[in-house]
């Protein structure tokens, strides 16, 4: 498209370039099947976070024991994937209890599963399933559970991968009851939150364009849609400042083809359609579906984490038998452009990357669901 601003910059870094590994990490397969979420929280309320992931949680034990499979919830497979596309964690009754709240790729009822306390937790007994939100939506790639509106609470919206699919957004009420809001007409494969054209108002990005926020109600009408750009995005795409020029700028993956790039942005058009300059940061493998944000070293700087997806269509993806890592990468600044880490061989990802502190000792560790299992990669840093 002639009004996209397209320099290409191959990354010619490699670890060598930018110095030494920094961090070294520790594989712990927990589980394997199907499942592709997942989320951390002090489920049973022992100041130590814990971790859930489709059909189990995980009690943290501490420096000493076992991440055991406890029982949360029943979860049916079909064609290869689980009936689960998101793991959030919320306490939705507001007992105290952190619960889970989750969707499905063709199911449009969302559900949130009660957290059964401190006795259900001891005796394994599965968290009782209860409705929140029946969507109608039938393509869901990936659920986002989120505080787009700045008002303290989370809104449900489910990226559709049905590009004529409407774009909605449940937000809750004064007695938290959801409402649903039509934002526009226009979905596509990826989804991204952020000020995207540093006006002060987080806008949505996605596979086929990007939502500009209105300066009134965001759910008085719809949203203004830039139709900017076609592609297969990852969820999420991530909208930051990497350069440091005050612009914000894209960071994707292709996700179910060869490719994580970096949007550095140079402003709008007249239109408001994006302008940037491309970067390719990586292309040594496929299906980065997931993106995340974390200082992995505790240097004040965040690390750019992304992996392969783990058999995103069953097998039909370029490079869908390669060997699953996971990869962080710096922003050097001297260089302009990406220096990249292999966080771990033969662990993929699925739908979620989180991390946090887990060990309690000052770093965060990365956990990741998918087809190669749930799995914690432990920060050896410190």
């Amino acid at each position: 498209m002639k009004y996209l601003v397209h320099l290409v910059l191959s990354l010619f870094g490699s670890a060598s370039l930018f110095g030494s590994h920094p961090v070294k990490f520790e594989m712990q397969l927990l589980a394997v099947d199907a499942n592709e979420g997942v989320a951390i929280a002090d489920y049973d309320k022992d100041g130590k976070l814990d971790i859930s992931a489709g059909r189990n949680w995980y009690r943290n034990p501490g420096k000493f024991g076992a991440w055991v499979p406890r029982p949360l919830r029943m979860i049916e497979d079909r064609n290869g994937y689980a009936h689960s596309n998101g793991e959030h964690a919320y306490d939705v009754d507001g007992d105290g209890w952190v619960d889970v709240v989750s969707n499905s790729f063709w199911l449009p009822e969302v559900n949130w599963y009660r957290n059964p306390g401190e006795k259900g937790l001891k005796w394994g007994r599965l968290w009782e399933q209860n409705l929140l939100i029946d969507t109608e939506q039938k393509t869901n790639e990936l659920c986002q559970f989120l505080d787009i509106d700045g008002d303290g609470k989370p809104e449900w919206i489910a990226n559709q991968w049905n590009k004529k699919a409407p774009m909605k957004v449940w937000y809750q009420g004064n007695k938290g009851e959801f409402k649903g809001h039509t934002i526009g007409s226009q979905s596509g494969h990826g989804i991204g939150f952020g000020d995207l054209n540093n006006d002060g108002r987080s806008d949505i990005v996605i596979g086929t364009g990007w939502y500009e926020r209105p300066e009134s109600d965001p759910y008085a009408g719809p949203w203004k849609f830039h139709p900017s750009w076609i592609k297969s995005l990852s969820c999420p795409v991530l909208i930051r400042d990497v350069n440091g020029d005050g612009k914000s700028d894209l960071l994707w993956g292709n996700g179910h083809d060869y490719g994580v790039f970096a949007w550095l942005g140079k402003g709008f058009d007249n239109d408001g359609n994006f302008l940037y300059d491309e970067i390719k940061i990586d292309d040594s493998f496929s299906q980065a579906h997931a993106l995340h944000f974390a200082d992995l070293n505790g240097d004040g700087a965040d690390e750019l984490i992304t992996g392969k997806r783990v058999y995103g269509h069953n097998g039909r993806d370029p490079g869908a038998d390669d060997v699953p890592v996971v990869m962080y990468y710096t922003w050097d600044e001297k260089f302009k452009n990406f220096g990249k880490y292999v966080a771990a061989k033969g662990a993929g990802i699925g739908l979620h990357i989180v991390t946090a502190d887990l060990d309690s000792d000052g770093d965060l560790e990365i956990v990741v669901p998918g087809k190669e299992g749930t799995q914690i990669l432990w920060n050896q840093h410190k």
